[in-house]
């Protein structure tokens, strides 16, 4: 049989900027470390808060984790917010949900300053009953959960009957899509210039800290001296926490439909694994993107019989598309379904173990690692920033 082809469709229609690799020493403020969604957003606004940064980047920019979304950007975590609750306590269950909302803020607030043509629209999220189950499963368990949302003061109510699938479930408003590749494409072309920096196709061998505070990275064979660290790539968090996370991947499929087929929303079931639905409108058609069927990455599943299940979901949910891609793409777990964001060592910073919500917790990440380096309070801290001492100590040997 023929190989598949996984180019993702935000590759095959959309273009990032190309940047040379690292050829000189350099001294700058602050060094990130990976060019995704957390770290092109932290070094614009690193830059624009007035420092000097170098993005650095093993690969292409944009690429990586980031470049095999599906850009659900939404504040609803694959952890149940009743969960939350009950784990957590009132205040810091809202704080979760109100730090995804705050990143979708902070994108917009992006789109609208630098006039990036990126698709970026407001749109209701669904999360709604399996469609592997009756229509009428799941009631009392959602209805639980859009009443906990409500009562936390979220645009949330419960639905009889979601649009379109039929089942029960809860809306909730607020929530966003975008087109990732254009939107970082738009950023990354302000971050390079005026004293900042980004580099392609530059592997960083090695992070030195020095006696005086100060840190030098090693890449084709030069050097950049900082004063700050931001580790902005999964590689490094997979290496330096290991035993705090797991890397699971996720399939995806997609083609084109009559535009209106499918409402312009975001919808994701309660299956395990769940599914997850949406449309990136273009001219002329919608292009309908499903996902799921995740496992961990260390077992061995056959990616064929992976696209093939979702392909039947999907045949029998929107039986007129023409699938036209297929990819898949990593998930980085942890043990509660919170992310690790925060210092892992005094100046290092890290962001890490987004699950679902790779796109706004990507988002938070940069604008908690903004605070940090200019030693500014962030609301988000004691939720998010949880490495312990001990662990904080092996990161920060392994990163030597």
């Amino acid at each position: 049989m023929p190989e598949i082809d996984t180019t993702p469709f935000w590759r095959d229609s959309a273009s990032t900027p190309h940047f040379g690799a690292l050829a000189r020493d350099l001294e700058v403020d602050v060094v990130v470390i990976g060019a995704g969604i957390t770290g092109i957003t932290a070094a614009y606004l690193l830059k624009r808060a007035g420092r000097r940064v170098a993005l650095i980047e093993r690969d292409r920019v944009a690429c990586a984790a980031s470049g095999h979304t599906t850009a659900h950007l939404t504040c609803v975590t694959d952890t149940r917010l009743t969960a939350l609750i009950r784990d957590l306590g009132v205040d810091h269950a809202r704080g979760v949900w109100d730090a995804g909302l705050a990143a979708i803020v902070q994108m917009a607030e992006h789109v609208r300053r630098e006039q990036i043509e990126c698709h970026f629209a407001h749109v209701p999220g669904y999360l709604h009953a399996s469609l592997d189950e009756p229509p009428d499963a799941e009631v009392d368990t959602l209805r639980h959960e859009a009443q906990a949302a409500a009562e936390l003061g979220f645009e949330a109510r419960y639905l009889d009957r979601v649009p379109y699938v039929d089942r029960p479930g809860m809306e909730i408003a607020g929530q966003a899509r975008i087109h990732p590749r254009k939107y970082l494409a738009g950023l990354l072309r302000k971050v390079d210039g005026d004293g900042c920096h980004v580099f392609e196709q530059s592997a960083v061998d090695a992070v030195e800290h020095h006696p005086d505070d100060s840190f030098s990275l090693k890449a084709n064979g030069h050097t950049i001296r900082c004063g700050y660290v931001v580790f902005a790539t999964h590689n490094s968090s997979v290496f330096m926490l290991r035993r705090e996370l797991a890397l699971y991947t996720s399939y995806v499929i997609g083609g084109p439909v009559h535009p209106g087929r499918v409402p312009d929303a975001l919808f994701w079931d309660t299956a395990e694994p769940y599914r997850y639905l949406r449309l990136e409108p273009h001219r002329g058609f919608d292009f309908v993107i499903f996902g799921g069927e995740d496992h961990p990455t260390a077992e061995a599943h056959n990616p064929r019989e992976c696209y093939a299940h979702l392909e039947a979901a999907l045949a029998h949910l929107v039986p007129d598309v023409e699938i036209t891609h297929h990819w898949s793409g990593p998930v980085i777990e942890t043990h509660d379904g919170l992310p690790f964001i925060g210092e892992i060592a005094p100046r290092q910073f890290m962001a890490t173990g987004f699950a679902g919500n790779g796109m706004t917790f990507g988002t938070l990440g940069a604008m908690m690692a903004t605070d940090a380096v200019l030693e500014r309070d962030n609301p988000w801290r004691e939720l998010f920033d949880r490495f312990t001492a001990a662990s904080a100590a092996r990161v920060s040997r392994a990163a030597r």
